[in-house]
């Protein structure tokens, strides 16, 4: 199994998400893989309610608060993300971090936020380029793992996204190589945690400029369980032809 993951950022209101319902097919995309489309909050309900949703396409959110409820304006919090059709949620991603100032402590908080209320925290981190050159990727990556081992725990299914903040959003990719290097490292962490046969069960994503030109060998290098998209997620026939890119496969 793959898993195919859209993160759809500030982009397509309710209006939008239903016509990309509308319009994604996915006769050529094989059952065994899981698909998962995080919309902007406001666009959560009409995912979750658009005519002819494929019910093999999952919905989450882009982000939570750590607090169940409060005065916190213009936050979610885990709560109202169930309550709104949302079983996955992104935490940590790149733009929280370094636009938002989003620390590994706040990461761990919302991943305890998702675990209590029963949404899959999908934990998102990389390096920078300035980082990659100066050859800390290894270093980076197992910081912002340890940040969150503890909450995340062992008791509820959890998913790993590794996205090197270099190749998000700028046309440039990590090779396979570089991936299945950096899954590898996050692997072996997972398992020194919770042992080889609780880690081999967490899937690790790639994400960065994934598009459907190069979906394909992304998601048959070593260590590469599925792909988190953005641009390319926007557009439903794009986003069906990642999909389908993941030939059936199993752990």
């Amino acid at each position: 199994m793959s898993v195919i993951a859209g993160n759809w950022k500030m982009h397509l209101g309710p209006e939008g998400t239903r016509a990309f319902f509308a319009g994604l097919s996915l006769d050529e995309v094989s059952g065994d893989h899981e698909l998962i489309v995080f919309p902007p909050a406001v666009s959560l309900i009409s995912a979750r309610e658009a005519p002819g949703r494929d019910p093999r396409v999952h919905l989450g959110v882009q982000n939570i608060h750590w607090e169940d409820h409060g005065a916190f304006t213009g936050e979610v919090s885990a709560p109202l993300a169930v309550e709104a059709g949302a079983s996955f949620v992104l935490v940590g991603h790149s733009e929280r971090r370094h636009l938002f100032g989003e620390t590994d402590d706040e990461v761990a908080r919302k991943v305890g936020a998702a675990r209590r209320h029963g949404l899959v925290p999908v934990v998102c981190l990389g390096e920078t380029l300035e980082e990659r050159r100066a050859g800390r990727v290894d270093e980076v990556v197992l910081r912002q793992l340890e940040a969150v081992l503890e909450a995340l725990g062992t008791e509820g299914r959890s998913l790993i996204a590794y996205e090197p903040v270099w190749a998000i959003g700028t046309g440039e990719t990590a090779t396979p190589e570089d991936a299945s290097g950096a899954h590898a490292t996050l692997r072996a962490r997972l398992g020194e945690a919770w042992g080889r046969e609780v880690a081999g069960g967490v899937p690790l994503l790639y994400g960065g400029s994934v598009k459907p030109e190069n979906a394909a060998e992304l998601l048959i290098a070593p260590d590469v369980d599925g792909v988190l998209v953005g641009g390319a997620s926007l557009d439903p026939v794009s986003f069906a032809r990642i999909a389908g890119a993941a030939a059936p496969r199993g752990r």
